[in-house]
């Protein structure tokens, strides 16, 4: 007999789907077994319900180079007022040419400007009304009012050279070229047309940031500041400490506002401006509400308030210095394709004949000297046209930039000494001076530092030099170098 084959146990259907059960002792074969029990596979688990998935989110936003090239310069142009040595520069050149022009000419003051001249003050109206040109000198006939103008004129010149007031003076000596210039304007050559327009872009200008006595007070109250262990800019009503600012902004105001209510000539709201639909009056009275608005929130508003405003001064700033480089591009590019068109110029014979006359002769022995020697004359015209063609092409190349510059300040002043225009020599080295190296004008800050102190401290202990380039005032300040002034 033999015995009974054993029966497999049936597995349940948590058996299949758990492995564990198919190493339980039932489920292994025996050894008196002849058939091997295979393994059962586990069933396929039915697949759950899959969980809800989350939504992905954007991918940030890559900024393209143009993009970000755009952002850092808007940065750039809205953080800090660019070029302060530059701009010093520029007023300290214009305010000087200006000066010394009324100075030379105050003997003949009357018969250029004033009653004694042969351009009467009635045909000088009838022009200002038919070009629309402004000039406070129409305003009354009197030998006086003229005499006053002409003293404010050089007033405001020397006081902006020196950097005094420079938002006020700066205004003031635009009213006094574009007057004294608009009552007479065929008096004059290119570089009093140079001066009349930089007048008008120096007042958009922080030009007193470096080189000024504004700077100098700004500099010292910080320090002050720092000292007393408080913050100069905290906005703390303190309107005593700034006394002349407030009178001479009260003053200006009166003074306006009596020429207003008397129907002074040219103070029209709409018309005859600088700007088309902008008047005189509208231009004058938001520039004297303007420095109110900016005293009152460097005082009162700290924060939000002054930092809009602060910005939009340096966007101001910086656009009239990039108005001013073009204006300077234009004037060598126009001169020297008009050059090119001469039939003198093209043959190198146009700088002989002013060398030769007796108007343009101060110096008539060394000009015979150079006007015989037509190699001189030949590569003075030929470099001349050069010069003045390529310069606006060299901008963007720095080395070549500085030669031609260099270049074209040396021809100025040979123009200066030679043929006798100093005045308009020097309005245009003050305008290629916008163009010139920030390290340059660091270097000959320190340099005319060092020699003042050599020169006028005579015993007095060392001061440690401030400042880029050692001894050279710093390249920015934060206000401009206005400081909490009314008017500065």
């Amino acid at each position: 007999m033999t015995s009974p084959t054993p029966h497999q146990p049936q597995q349940t259907p948590d058996a299949q789907q758990t492995p564990d059960a198919q190493q339980t002792p039932d489920a292994q074969q025996t050894p008196g077994s002849q058939q091997s029990v295979q393994t059962p596979e586990p069933a396929e688990v039915p697949q759950q319900a899959q969980a809800p998935q989350t939504p992905q989110e954007p991918a940030p936003y890559e900024e393209t180079r143009i993009e970000r090239a755009i952002g850092r310069g808007f940065g750039r142009v809205t953080s800090r007022a660019l070029a302060p040595y530059q701009t010093a520069v520029i007023r300290i050149g214009f305010s000087a040419t200006w000066l010394l022009f009324l100075l030379r000419e105050w003997p003949h003051r009357a018969v250029l400007y004033g009653p004694d001249s042969p351009w009467s003050l009635d045909m000088a109206r009838r022009l200002l009304d038919g070009n629309h040109a402004f000039s406070v000198l129409p305003w009354s006939d009197s030998r006086g009012w003229f005499e006053c103008v002409y003293l404010v004129a050089i007033v405001a010149s020397a006081l902006l050279m020196l950097g005094w007031r420079t938002r006020t003076m700066s205004v003031l000596f635009m009213l006094g070229v574009i007057s004294l210039q608009n009552r007479s304007i065929f008096i004059g050559d290119g570089g009093d047309n140079v001066i009349h327009l930089m007048s008008m872009y120096l007042v958009l200008t922080r030009c007193g940031q470096v080189w000024s006595l504004d700077a100098r007070r700004a500099k010292r109250a910080a320090a002050a500041a720092s000292a007393s262990g408080g913050d100069e800019n905290d906005g703390a009503p303190a309107t005593s400490r700034d006394l002349p600012g407030i009178i001479l902004w009260a003053v200006l105001g009166l003074g306006l506002a009596v020429a207003q209510l008397s129907g002074s000539y040219g103070l029209a709201w709409s018309e005859g401006g600088p700007v088309p639909h902008i008047g005189w009056s509208l231009v004058l009275w938001g520039l004297w509400l303007t420095h109110g608005v900016w005293w009152a929130a460097q005082r009162y508003a700290p924060g939000e308030p002054r930092i809009v405003l602060d910005t939009l001064a340096k966007l101001a700033h910086n656009g009239a210095l990039l108005v001013i480089m073009i204006e300077v591009c234009l004037i060598y590019a126009t001169a020297g394709w008009y050059k090119i068109q001469g039939s003198r110029w093209q043959d190198g014979t146009a700088v002989y004949y002013p060398m030769h006359l007796d108007y343009f002769s101060p110096w008539p022995a060394l000009s015979e000297l150079l006007g015989s020697n037509g190699v001189i004359v030949m590569l003075i015209t030929y470099g001349t046209v050069i010069v003045q063609v390529a310069f606006p092409f060299t901008l963007f190349n720095r080395r070549l930039k500085n030669v031609l510059l260099v270049a074209m300040i040396c021809e100025h002043l040979s123009i200066a000494f030679l043929l006798g225009l100093p005045f308009f020599s020097l309005a245009m080295v003050a305008a290629d001076a916008v163009f010139l190296p920030t390290n340059f004008l660091t270097w000959l800050s320190a340099r005319v530092s060092g020699l003042r102190k050599r020169l006028f401290s005579r015993g007095a202990p060392d001061r440690t030099a401030d400042g880029a380039g050692g001894g050279g005032p710093e390249a920015r300040t934060e206000h401009g170098g206005g400081g909490h002034t009314l008017v500065g």
